[in-house]
């Protein structure tokens, strides 16, 4: 019964905590609308930052469609989770790629864990998921 009452509560979260999740939110959907506009785009430097990844350059312009939906999906308030957990899964096909070619993969892992701590921030049902004390 106690669990099931934590899974109910509705705490909303501080002024300040929604504040800094949508900060986040807001930097990471602008970093991830400009990396897929610039596949879409076809934008020399994009393509060949894929093709050095093993892309074939006739690819990318449909990986960069596949991270616009998601990045949508992110940034409508009602699809953040799914979209999220879509945008973690791009981005995990990107650590796995860039392991493979002797890449330093940092930056996606650190993108990713930004992607669910502004949820975090904002969400007061992932606060119940996911207790932190």
């Amino acid at each position: 019964m106690e669990t099931q009452q934590t899974y109910l509560t509705k705490n909303s979260p501080s002024k300040g905590a929604k504040i800094t999740g949508w900060v986040i939110t807001g930097l990471c959907i602008l970093f991830l609308l400009v990396d897929g506009g610039m596949k879409v785009a076809n934008a020399a430097e994009s393509i060949k930052g894929s093709v050095h990844l093993g892309w074939p350059a006739e690819q990318v312009q449909a990986l960069g469609a596949v991270l616009l939906l998601c990045t949508i999906l992110y940034a409508i308030p009602r699809t953040a989770v799914l979209g999220a957990v879509f945008v973690s899964c791009y981005l995990g096909g990107a650590v796995a790629i860039m392991w493979r070619v002797n890449e330093p993969c940092y930056f996606p892992i650190i993108f990713g864990i930004l992607i669910w701590v502004s949820l975090y921030l904002r969400i007061p049902a992932l606060r119940a998921v996911f207790p932190v004390k």
